[in-house]
């Protein structure tokens, strides 16, 4: 781990560090109807919706329904139905699609999906989506036992969705400008990959507006654009070191620090505070010629157990020495996480302390 902490930063692309701006997926969204589920569907009394969308579905369709028909369905579901849309997309390119259970469907295997069309976030319509569901989730049920692999309420359409509306995207439109978007902000990597892009072309091409965007001069012509972006891509940089962290997840007790977390001299004493309380129950039989009642009488046991804690000295100047300290006083990770906080506020611990 020592050497590791020693090697130098690599140079990376500017594809890996950046991306242009414009250049995005965009989120699709739609609400549709399974249908041929194999007695698995919705619920109807509990989720009315389903059968009002069918209604609808086949009103449409020319059927009518007889006002106040109560429609027992067990083969069909309600469903969400979300895509992205790549950038560049045309009429006719397919999507793959993810398909979703709305209400109490048990399975969507064996479905298959009716015509829905796919929105985005301006409201307007931009794919269609149907075919036959591929669930990878199974299981069944018998004599009250049961077994489930996976899960049974999503399954995909791999190329369920044709594009019907291409987003506008014209890139270069204000006199050839181009803009990257740094992946993170930091002033010390949009200086470098200014300098590493101006020495590529040979000429000032590029200037930074701010930490996180940078300009280029590209050419106005489309096909020169395009070879103009795909240099700028593959230009290396090497970017700044990262700002010492450390992240500390409390759902999960995961702690992850970086290379340049550092601890200045400290002491730490750690010791665990067990207790336990153990209740037993006893009977109280009464004498037989006397005239009380059997009851059911709790003892409880209590017991505190508490680990002797002793001061342990920890500092590190590198990241395997900072993980040897902390591994030094076999704290677990919830007990890390306290030591982590208090070192920060005795000012012992060099880096953001973040928690998520």
């Amino acid at each position: 781990m020592a050497c590791i902490a020693a090697l130098p930063a690599q140079a990376e692309q500017v594809r890996e560090l950046s991306s242009f701006a414009g250049v995005r997926n965009n989120q699709l969204v739609g609400y549709g109807l399974v249908v041929g589920l194999d007695g698995t569907g919705d619920q109807t009394t509990q989720a009315p919706f389903t059968s009002q969308s069918l209604a609808n579905m086949l009103s449409q369709l020319g059927v009518t329904i007889p006002q106040g028909t109560n429609m027992q369905l067990r083969n069909v579901a309600a469903v969400m139905v979300t895509s992205d849309l790549p950038p560049f997309a045309r009429p006719g390119q397919e999507l793959d699609i993810v398909v979703s259970s709305v209400a109490n469907a048990s399975s969507l295997r064996g479905g298959t999906l009716l015509m829905t069309p796919l929105k985005g976030a301006d409201g307007d319509t931009y794919a269609m989506a149907q075919g036959n569901m591929l669930v990878g989730g199974v299981g069944a049920e018998a004599g009250g036992s049961s077994v489930q692999i996976n899960q049974q309420a999503v399954g995909r359409i791999p190329n369920g969705a044709t594009v019907e509306k291409e987003v506008p995207l014209n890139l270069g439109a204000n006199g050839g400008t181009l803009e990257l978007q740094l992946d993170q902000a930091d002033f010390g990597t949009a200086q470098r990959m200014v300098t590493a892009i101006n020495n590529e072309f040979g000429r000032s091409v590029a200037y930074a507006r701010n930490g996180g965007v940078i300009a280029l001069d590209g050419p106005a012509d489309n096909n020169a654009r395009v070879n103009f972006m795909a240099r700028v891509e593959n230009v290396d940089v090497t970017p700044t070191r990262a700002p010492a962290k450390v992240v500390v997840n409390a759902r999960t007790g995961s702690v992850v620090m970086n290379q340049a977390v550092t601890l200045r001299e400290a002491a730490v004493a750690h010791g665990n505070l067990s207790i336990t309380v153990d209740a037993n129950f006893a009977v109280s039989q009464p004498n037989p010629l006397g005239e009380g009642e059997t009851v059911v009488v709790p003892n409880a046991d209590i017991d505190v157990e508490q680990q002797e804690a002793y001061l342990r000295m920890v500092e590190g100047a590198q990241l395997s020495e900072v993980v040897n300290a902390l591994n030094a006083l076999g704290a677990t990770p919830q007990d890390l996480m306290s030591i982590l906080e208090a070192l920060k506020q005795a000012g012992a611990l060099r880096a953001e302390l973040e928690v998520i």
